[in-house]
């Protein structure tokens, strides 16, 4: 066998699941940033393979590369579904990313960001700007708060509410996956109002998914999950919930919207919107039980 002569350089970026006892790592060459904030520790790299790395707590949130994977598929499946959104809420999300998605929305007319962490919004303005630029728009509207007591003080407000939240904590999962915090999401939403909520992957985090998928769906008239190829998180898929009180995204989905959009997009099109919804088996077998 070839000896292997290869060295790993110093600066390396490692992402380690305990739980799972697997992880990604990735060398970096400057070590842009770095700030330990009263809720969470902010870092960000330069790297030869994806560009900027933006990481909470040791786990990463986006990269130049393919964030746009992400930020199109939690924006623009539930925005073609709606017949003219006009007011956007968005729960998380402070790197910029999903808000710029949203914009691309002309009927858009405004966009409130709840961000708990102001310091991810100034991080992700001064570092990242490729991906934050439209948090400076006049339509967007930045909020400092805790999401789920914002959201709780609204009734028939918003359009369309997407939740670009982190990754749950034990126990309960955090305040962002909570049933009740759903319920306020619905009474938030106006009557053709359409809801998108990030909802973790079906192999490492499978009981989240479900756990996620199941809270929603009780709480929604209509509820369906969907899946995309996300790279920048392990293992490499992700799914999302796309909920609603009365607009389903197959049957109420006209793709020739889709063809007439003017504005880049780089994975999102008529074809993946529907594919999306089109579950792997082992998927559909893990929400069965909840399915409605």
């Amino acid at each position: 066998m070839a000896e292997n002569n290869y060295t790993f350089p110093h600066t390396i970026f490692t992402e380690y699941d305990k739980a799972h006892n697997v992880g990604v790592f990735t060398e970096t060459t400057n070590h842009i940033y770095t700030e330990q904030t009263e809720y969470q520790r902010i870092d960000i790299y330069e790297t030869p393979a994806f560009g900027k790395l933006f990481s909470l707590d040791g786990v990463i949130m986006t990269r130049d590369s393919d964030e746009f994977v992400y930020h199109e598929m939690i924006s623009h499946v539930p925005l073609f579904i709606h017949p003219n959104p006009k007011k956007v809420l968005i729960i998380g999300g402070g790197d910029g990313g999903t808000v710029r998605e949203v914009l691309k929305h002309d009927s858009v007319e405004k966009v409130v960001l709840c961000e708990l962490d102001k310091k991810v919004v100034e991080a992700a303005l001064k570092y990242l700007p490729n991906i934050s630029y439209e948090l400076k728009n006049p339509k967007v509207e930045l909020v400092y708060e805790d999401g789920s007591k914002f959201v709780s003080q609204f009734k028939d407000e918003f359009d369309v509410i997407l939740i670009d939240s982190t990754d749950p904590t034990e126990g309960e999962g955090g305040l962002l996956f909570t049933e009740k915090f759903y319920q306020n999401c619905f009474e938030a939403l106006n009557e053709n109002g359409v809801f998108s909520a990030q909802t973790e992957e079906p192999f490492l985090k499978k009981e989240w998914m479900v756990r996620a998928y199941r809270r929603i769906s009780n709480t929604f008239n209509i509820a369906r999950l969907y899946m995309g190829y996300v790279p920048q998180y392990m293992p490499g898929t992700w799914t999302w919930t796309f909920a609603s009180k009365n607009l389903d995204p197959i049957k109420d989905f006209d793709p020739e919207k889709v063809k007439e959009f003017n504005k880049e997009l780089k994975y999102y099109d008529e074809e993946v919107h529907v594919a999306s919804f089109s579950l792997p088996v082992f998927v559909k077998k893990l929400i069965s039980e909840f399915s409605k």
